[in-house]
């Protein structure tokens, strides 16, 4: 792992964020027409080389890209374009009926377990979509599921199984709740059922261990806590490392499995390690959110901002900007709020936050902004922040190259 440290003191500096100002609202004037705010911008050159960075930090294995952390068609498929990145990694069945449906990718795991019994009734109509898409599952009554919907299983349906990749430390689980398989047992058990019952086939397997893929550890004012968390990362590789050999032994016996799927954006190079594992997720390494900022493991490119205009000067020192309340899912906390970025010198204040129709700003870049100028915002979490976009616009060196529709943009809500 590398030890080289990230965030704001080592990544970009007050001079670089405010050439960013400067090249951001260059590209929006060059547009010779008003934008509607907010202005939602992705930097592709950033973005590409931080599909590069993720590639390389796979060694060789293929990269899944996360659809959630991204909700932009087009953006989905510039990463698809790169060498090194192979399939979807979606987060709803509907989703990953819809990429099918438009060509987006040929390879769809859905990461989550579905009860949607209308979009699953939808798959099992549907052989071609059955062939490429591979639902995730961790209990016989997803299985059940699936029969409650179908007449007949002659589309067979091709699933993952889901197991724990928590961290267990003296009686407690650390990690996120995800699977109750937790042991080679409860895994075979479920196997069985997939391989004894007609119309199924077992082709995959995922751990997620997200208490290293998306918890930082180098925040420069929680050196404690980093520590920490470092010390929990480096506990829950070598226990999982031991895990998914078990299961994977136990399965070879039944089944052979086309993938095994591990990690996310912050834990790219000690998943590829495992020799288990034979593909990567990842997706907000793309965008790179506040969230990601403060990693060892790799040096954060930020990717993605909105614009917000200011409408008021209330004061010395103080400006307000409209909107701006986009805030991110998760334990509610000042890291889900967004980071005013460009200019540097700019925070939220402790009594609004970030409001849904105005937001204030304090600093000592407040004054240096004039009524109408925007100021650039960063969002805690990849992809979340087209939720409320109909389009965003990719910028490509000093120009604003194209203006693409999110999923919102394309009359989806996944």
């Amino acid at each position: 792992m590398s030890t080289r440290p990230t965030g704001p003191a080592h990544g970009p500096s007050a001079v670089d964020r405010n050439l960013l100002w400067s090249r951001l609202d260059d590209a929006v004037a060059k547009q010779g027409v008003p934008l509607p705010t907010p202005v939602f911008v992705v930097d592709l050159d950033a973005f590409d080389a931080n599909a590069d960075d993720l590639v390389r930090r796979a060694h060789g294995k293929p990269v899944r890209v996360a659809s959630k952390s991204l909700r932009v068609p087009a953006l989905l498929e510039r990463a698809l374009a790169h060498e090194g990145m192979q399939g979807v990694l979606a987060y709803t069945l509907r989703e990953a009926l819809w990429l099918h449906e438009h060509d987006i990718s040929d390879d769809i795991l859905v990461a989550y377990p579905t009860v949607d019994r209308g979009a699953l009734a939808e798959l099992v109509a549907s052989p071609s979509a059955a062939a490429v898409i591979t639902l995730m599952v961790d209990d016989v009554a997803h299985l059940d599921m699936v029969d409650s919907v179908r007449f007949s299983p002659a589309v067979p349906v091709r699933v993952a199984i889901d197991v724990d990749a928590g961290l267990r430390v003296a009686g407690q689980h650390v990690g996120p709740k995800r699977s109750p398989l937790d042991d080679v047992g409860s895994v075979l058990t479920l196997a069985r059922e997939v391989v004894a019952r007609t119309g199924f086939r077992l082709v995959g397997a995922m751990t997620y261990e997200g208490q290293v893929a998306g918890v930082q550890d180098a925040v420069p004012d929680a050196r404690v806590r980093s520590a920490l968390m470092r010390r929990i990362k480096s506990m829950s590789i070598s226990q999982l490392a031991v895990r998914r050999r078990e299961v994977a032994d136990a399965l070879a016996s039944l089944v052979e499995l086309e993938f095994w799927n591990g990690g996310g954006s912050g834990s790219v190079e000690e998943t590829a390690a495992d020799p288990v594992v034979t593909e990567i997720a990842a997706g907000s390494g793309l965008l790179v959110p506040t969230l990601f900022d403060h990693y060892r493991s790799f040096e954060p490119r930020p990717a993605s901002y909105y614009g917000l205009p200011v409408t008021r000067r209330p004061a010395p020192g103080v400006v307000t900007v409209h909107g701006g309340g986009l805030a991110a899912s998760g334990a509610a906390g000042r890291d889900r709020l967004p980071t005013p970025w460009a200019p540097a010198g700019l925070e939220l204040t402790g009594l609004e936050g970030a409001g849904e129709v105005q937001t204030p700003l304090v600093g000592p870049s407040a004054d240096r902004l004039e009524i109408g100028d925007l100021v650039w915002f960063r969002h805690a979490k990849s992809g979340e922040v087209f939720e409320h976009a109909t389009t965003v616009h990719l910028l490509a060196g000093d120009e604003l190259v194209d203006a693409v529709p999110t999923y919102r943009g394309c009359g989806q809500a996944f």
